[in-house]
């Protein structure tokens, strides 16, 4: 059924003008109310103060790391899980570079499993530590990325590696799915004969971290598109899938994958779909007046919420025109940048990383919830443009994202200059969690990665993240509590 203009615009007038955010143990919660309007004015500076006047917000100051890796609050540490060129593939080569998206999973006698993106593009001779070719487990042996699978021990400590795909490209984040396996997601929308490969890629791969005979003869999923996949979660409920495109010229479209009729999800069922099973959507945004929204930056109050109607996709698989170009101005909404997702209190947490100049309105982050019920957007957090990244403190292009199981949200950060992860509480002020030390650049210039696959363990008590460059995964532990 559509959700018309004139609909939305009637039960926002009904459901009154407030949104208010409710806490409960492990997610956030949306309230009843959240077909109103614009809420929150967050100002041209978005979310200012890590406090908000808050004196218990987060754990305190950031203490530099003497092995210039990783600054923690005092109290928290940090463990190497892998690293590149120095840790192994139970393979013998070393643990591929350019980690990205990641998810955790629980494994045998405690152990925890992850799964983990290494976001590497174009041919393999780019690369000094490529994901490895193993047999059976290949799809395009031009191409350079894949995804490992990593077994940590109930005490912490890196135990083996493998490779759970190999010759993808660009994989960067993905999403879990509720029956325990992993989407791995191309950014790229390189075909056969582009940048020397051999197959088209633009497309997401599943992976499954515990049966590896399950991995073999690797098939794209293409009922869900070929386009720069960045992020995918999975509705539990409705079966859908959403999925993010990371993209510009135009700026890039959330999706949503409708399955068809009767089909039930489970372990490999995606794998066996047909190329144009269900049907691939965009959205179309409506404020609160009925007024069409052409793109999300033009929201810049946090609390403001959208009607959404679903358009779908003409061609899918983009055989000659790339997807987001294939609607006109006027027919659905854009965003640039739309990066890391997350599925947790009955919906779905989306990141937009910034908005410059071919946006309306600059940003510099955006995080969104989705709430299929009542096919709303509604803004969640809203970072300012920082005017200084080479100052700590300011905060700025939100990357991967999670729900935390002490409350809001941690965030991993691919920015401009210093780079964090940092927690978003449920009104949405932030605070610091880490930071990455680690200089890659030089005393005059420095340089900083981006933080990656920011997850937690099953149990909650470990933070996992990676520095994508050189390509380390980090166990973070301490004294986590609730954050109110």
């Amino acid at each position: 059924m559509s959700l018309s203009r004139r609909d939305f615009a009637k039960r926002s007038a009904y459901t009154g003008a407030g949104v208010a955010l409710v806490g409960s143990a492990g997610v956030l919660a949306t309230a009843p109310g959240a077909l109103a309007a614009e809420a929150t004015d967050a100002g041209a500076a978005g979310v200012a103060g890590h406090d908000g006047g808050g004196a218990s917000l987060g754990y305190g100051p950031l203490v530099e790391d003497p092995k210039g890796i990783l600054a923690l609050p005092k109290g928290f540490r940090y463990k190497i899980i892998t690293r590149t060129g120095e840790t192994k593939l139970e393979s013998g080569e070393s643990t591929p570079s350019n980690h990205d998206g990641t998810a955790t999973f629980e494994g045998s006698r405690g152990a925890t499993l992850l799964v983990n993106n290494h976001e590497l593009a174009g041919p393999r001779s780019d690369w000094p530590h490529p994901v490895p070719l193993i047999e059976g487990l290949v799809y395009d042996p031009a191409a350079s990325g894949g995804c490992t699978v990593v077994e940590v021990s109930k005490y912490g400590d890196h135990v083996t590696e493998w490779v759970g795909i190999a010759g993808t490209a660009t994989n960067c984040a993905g999403g879990r799915t509720p029956w325990g396996t992993w989407l791995t997601c191309e950014e790229t929308e390189d075909k056969a004969g582009q940048n020397g490969m051999t197959k088209d890629h633009g497309y997401v791969f599943e992976v499954d971290p515990h049966d590896r005979n399950a991995n073999r003869d690797p098939k794209p999923i293409k009922a869900l598109g070929r386009y720069a996949h960045e992020a995918v979660v999975v509705d539990p409920k409705r079966g859908h899938l959403y999925l993010t495109e990371d993209a510009s010229g135009p700026n890039g479209l959330l999706y949503r994958w409708v399955p068809p009729h009767g089909f039930e999800h489970g372990r490999g069922k995606l794998d066996r779909l047909k190329d144009d099973a269900g049907v691939l959507q965009a959205p179309k945004c409506y404020d609160s007046g009925g007024n069409f929204v052409d793109d999300l930056s033009r929201a810049t109050k946090t609390g403001t919420v959208y009607g959404v109607d679903w358009e779908p996709v003409p061609d899918r698989d983009a055989k000659t025109v790339s997807v987001r170009k294939q609607f006109k101005d006027g027919e659905i909404t854009r965003a640039r940048k739309l990066e890391g997702m997350w599925w947790a209190d009955g919906g779905a947490y989306i990141v937009s990383s910034f908005a410059r100049e071919e946006s309306p309105v600059q940003h510099d982050g955006q995080v969104w919830f989705y709430d299929p019920k009542r096919r709303t957007l509604t803004l969640k957090v809203l970072l300012g443009v920082n005017p200084d990244p080479s100052k700590d403190g300011a905060f700025d292009g939100p990357d991967n994202i999670t729900v935390s199981p002490y409350g809001g949200l941690v965030i991993a950060e691919d920015g401009e200059g210093i780079q964090h992860l940092f927690g978003a509480t449920e009104d949405g002020r932030t605070y610091p969690i880490a930071r990455n030390d680690l200089n890659i650049g030089t005393a005059e210039e420095p340089e900083f990665s981006e933080f990656t696959g920011v997850v937690f363990s099953p149990d909650g008590s470990t933070l996992y993240a990676n520095i994508q460059v050189p390509g380390i995964m980090l166990a973070i532990t301490g004294p986590w509590r609730r954050q109110r």
